[in-house]
């Protein structure tokens, strides 16, 4: 990959652009539910915060590391190219068949599919309950019905619009991610100045730092040692996931206006405000609902955070506020957040399977721009297989296979910094990764210990997504040839 092969593409996105990249693929609508999940895990306030916490450090020290690979090779495919660099061909191959295959395309599938499941609330006829088809093939069902038109919808109309520039694209990634910004700012305020319970504070504050999770009887066991870090380690899965994407950036660097110092910028900013957001949103709501909570609860305050209805917990927290209405204002919310989610995925996607044809390893046609200057073939090819996924009902699942996969290469590509900084040291590098080697050595022991707590608690999370990775290395070879 060199200059001249990303040439064709036009420089179109500024700092601000660049951020709303990070921000709008990172804020999806899972910080809106998933803590519902958390709280069952770690059973206390402190240690759903700190889950938080913990995933907002991750994040941030990973988006300043990888700050020093994107001021270095600033070209279209980003974290492929890392790895392709650092390692080698296949090691990259690995990443972007992971990624086509599930990574980026499930997670499209998913954010299509939550936006139009929260459309069903506004419009009823959108429900998943009304199946028009089902085909069930090697053990897979597949369903039709108006759910999946409008996710399906959703992601063609956002691929259409990319089709039509990167300008256009960015447009659209602008208005959403700073409607959403403004959105999530609201709800915060609205929880702090309205919202708040002092019943609700009382009874967090006084099992604060005090994790348990109920057993079969009903009693609350303690968490201690062991089983605290394996709590937490688990409990990652839904925050890091809620906290992912902010990668993509890297992605579309042949398009970033200066990207060796745009980029580890957007990357800063980014993650740090969506931290900020998504720690401030969970505090929210621990000051309007009791952590600890009974399912079979008849309001809000009883079902608590741990059991809020359909572990809805934003429209749980609104709905002193909004009342009856808390349910359809919140829809709306994440309907316009899952919508501007989708369009950064699928803006960004493209890139990396224009990078991956160019090396000769993806569809040939996939590594050429349109009249437009966008790979019109990687985001109709990505369109095509996110729609399939959507159908198939795999999505979530496929997401959980691979939460150790995404981590592995996260620390791959993190490594990948101490293999370069030796192997190429005279390399230009107008940034260099924040507190080396101490910064990024943190990330990987950390992002280690949780792959570690994957692999011996939650196995099903993690020999799938191995084996998901593993099955690229036959297709590589099947598929790789040499450059012309």
């Amino acid at each position: 990959m060199n200059m001249r092969e990303d040439s064709s593409f036009r420089k179109s996105l500024t700092l601000f652009d660049s951020t709303a990249i990070v921000m709008g693929s990172m804020i999806g609508s899972g910080v809106f539910i998933v803590g519902a999940d958390i709280a069952r895990q770690v059973g206390s306030p402190g240690w759903l915060i700190m889950t938080w916490v913990i995933t907002g450090f991750l994040t941030v020290f990973a988006a300043l590391s990888y700050g020093e690979l994107a001021g270095m090779f600033p070209h279209a495919g980003g974290q492929y190219v890392y790895l392709r660099k650092a390692y080698n061909p296949l090691t990259g191959f690995l990443y972007g068949w992971t990624l086509f295959l599930v990574i980026q395309t499930g997670t499209i599938a998913a954010v299509g599919m939550a936006f139009a499941k929260f459309t069903g609330v506004l419009f009823p006829w959108v429900s998943e309950n009304v199946i028009w088809y089902k085909l069930e093939l090697f053990n897979y069902i597949f369903k039709f019905g108006p759910v999946q038109i409008v996710a399906i919808l959703s992601i063609c109309v956002l691929t259409w619009i990319n089709l039509k520039g990167i300008v256009e694209g960015k447009r659209v990634q602008n208005v959403f991610t700073s409607g959403k910004f403004l959105l999530v700012l609201g709800l915060i305020l609205v929880g702090f100045f309205f919202a708040a319970n002092s019943g609700s504070i009382a009874k967090n504050m006084a099992v604060f730092w005090e994790p348990a999770v109920k057993n079969s009887g009903g009693q609350w066991i303690p968490l201690t040692g062991m089983t605290l870090i394996a709590a937490l380690g688990m409990a990652q899965v839904g925050s890091l996931f809620s906290s992912d994407a902010w990668n993509n950036v890297t992605f579309t660097a042949a398009e970033v206006i200066n990207p060796k110092k745009n980029i580890p910028m957007s990357l800063f900013l980014g993650t740090f405000l969506v931290t900020i957001l998504f720690i401030l949103t969970n505090v929210v709501y621990i000051v309007v609902l009791p952590l600890r909570g009974d399912p079979a609860g008849t309001t809000v305050i009883e079902r608590g955070i741990q059991y809020a209805l359909n572990d809805r917990l934003a429209t749980a927290a609104v709905y002193d506020v909004f009342g009856v209405y808390a349910a359809s204002v919140m829809a709306l919310f994440i309907m316009i957040s899952t919508f501007g989610c989708n369009n950064g995925l699928i803006l960004s996607g493209a890139r990396v399977y224009y990078a991956m044809a160019r090396d000769g390893v993806f569809f040939k046609k996939a590594g050429t721009l349109n009249r437009k200057a966008v790979p019109s073939v990687g985001l109709i090819l990505q369109a095509v297989w996110a729609s399939l996924l959507c159908l198939s009902g795999t999505y979530s699942q496929l997401l959980d296979y691979v939460v150790f996969a995404v981590l592995i290469f996260y620390v791959l590509t993190i490594g990948g910094i101490f293999i370069l900084r030796k192997r190429m040291p005279d390399a230009e590098r107008p940034y260099r990764a924040f507190g080396y080697p101490v910064v990024p050595a943190l990330y990987i022991i950390l992002a280690t210990a949780i792959m570690l707590i994957l692999l011996f608690y939650k196995r099903d999370y993690t020999w799938p997504g191995l084996i998901i990775v593993i099955l690229g290395i036959p297709v590589y070879f099947l598929w790789h040839k040499k450059p012309a």
